[in-house]
């Protein structure tokens, strides 16, 4: 399924290496907050030290306004990263340029060297081929492990690669392996849970998954577009009038195989407090709310869970943040985690959603990306796994 080459098929022994990663993580007052990022590339860096590598690391932080930000700053993760791997990473104050010149030539194999945030350069985002050149010039070789950005062609992800021979870290070829297969072999019966507020965000993986997959499971905000499109008024429920239409469509092509949720939860505000009520899928009063999905919805979605031999899961069911409307998301987490399915967790909501109940180590992958791992499932093609060398 993988027809890449990865770290495996190189010789690194005495080698700098470039190696994209995605630490974009989240960094309070110079603090590092959830580090799963961080860790998830831990075995590409570990298997590049243990075989002689002298190891350049590179990722994105944020959002910067196209220029350097010391609220986007990478020094924190150097210092987390150092406090990990037990010795300290050296940290260079810019990607290319004198600094990460000297930086990268000082380095010795065995050691890590963090460059600052790609995106204090505006040519990042446009794949500025001369900020990557730049880039490339620090290495011998390099390693694409960040799935988080691979759908994106940016000067670190897809414009190195033409510089420098290309191939793909553990992380990166775990991700594709397994989002992979699913869409093009997966063990059936093929199971995708689609939450989340738009369906504007998700209309090509609906489209996709309605021809691979033999139940699209339908929750969250996005369900009450598809009643809405069903000639139901929603009350104050989120919506997205635009998308009716092709709601409409949807509905008509998924036929038997989209299952919309038969039983929901009502709210008068959108408020931990608010005074709710549980009724029947239809139509919802002025003033009222869905917030999520209903026990009735819960426990059909979780018996076509129970029997599925895949399940892709996209999107929380409900508001799963307020306590009171997080109910169904942990339930179909639960039903998720009791199967005994292939499950794959990918979009940062689920798997925060995931991780809340406790049940993140009954699921078989947990994917560190949310855009890439859409675009996967709509089988598009990755910019960032394209650029790497074929076996």
């Amino acid at each position: 399924m993988f027809n890449k080459k990865s770290v495996r098929d190189i010789d690194v022994k005495g080698k700098r290496v470039l190696v994209r990663v995605d630490y974009n993580v989240p960094v309070k007052e110079g603090k590092v907050g959830d580090d799963t990022r961080i860790r998830a590339a831990m075995p590409t860096l570990d298997y590049l030290l243990e075989h002689g590598a002298a190891v350049i690391l590179c990722s994105h932080l944020g959002r910067p306004k196209g220029g350097p930000d010391p609220k986007y700053s990478l020094r924190p993760v150097a210092e987390y990263l150092g406090q990990l791997m037990g010795k300290p990473v050296a940290f260079a104050e810019d990607c290319i340029g004198p600094a990460a010149e000297a930086a990268a030539k000082a380095l010795q194999p065995g050691n890590v060297l963090l460059l600052e945030n790609t995106r204090f350069h505006p040519g990042e985002e446009k794949n500025d081929l001369e900020l990557a050149k730049q880039m490339a010039s620090l290495a011998d070789i390099y390693v694409n492990d960040a799935f988080g950005t691979a759908h994106r062609a940016h000067s670190s992800t897809e414009g190195v690669a033409r510089f420098l021979p290309a191939v793909a870290g553990f992380l990166l070829e775990k991700e594709i392996k397994y989002l992979g297969q699913a869409i093009a072999d997966p063990k059936r019966p093929f199971v995708a849970i689609l939450g989340g507020a738009k369906i504007s965000d998700k209309i090509g993986v609906i489209k996709n998954l309605l021809a691979k997959a033999d139940h699209v499971l339908v929750g969250g905000g996005m369900a009450n577009t598809f009643f809405k499109a069903q000639g139901y008024p929603v009350g104050d429920s989120l919506v997205e009038d635009e998308a009716l239409e092709t709601a409409r469509e949807l509905l008509q092509i998924g036929g038997t195989k989209l299952h919309l949720p038969v039983d929901m939860v009502l709210a008068d505000k959108f408020d931990a407090e608010a005074q709710s009520k549980t009724l029947p899928a239809g139509p919802v009063a002025d003033g009222w709310r869905i917030l999520d999905i209903g026990p009735e919805t819960v426990a059909s979605y979780s018996k076509v869970i129970a029997e599925a031999g895949t399940v892709v899961w996209n999107g929380p069911m409900g508001v799963f943040e307020l306590a009171p409307f997080a109910v169904g998301t942990f339930g179909v987490a639960k039903a998720v985690a009791n199967s005994s399915a292939v499950s794959i967790i990918g979009g940062g909501e689920s798997v925060a959603a995931i991780q809340q109940s406790g049940l993140a180590d009954k699921i078989t992958h947990i994917s560190t990306g949310g855009g890439a791992s859409l675009e996967m499932l709509e089988g598009l093609v990755l910019p960032g796994l394209a650029a790497l060398q074929d076996k």
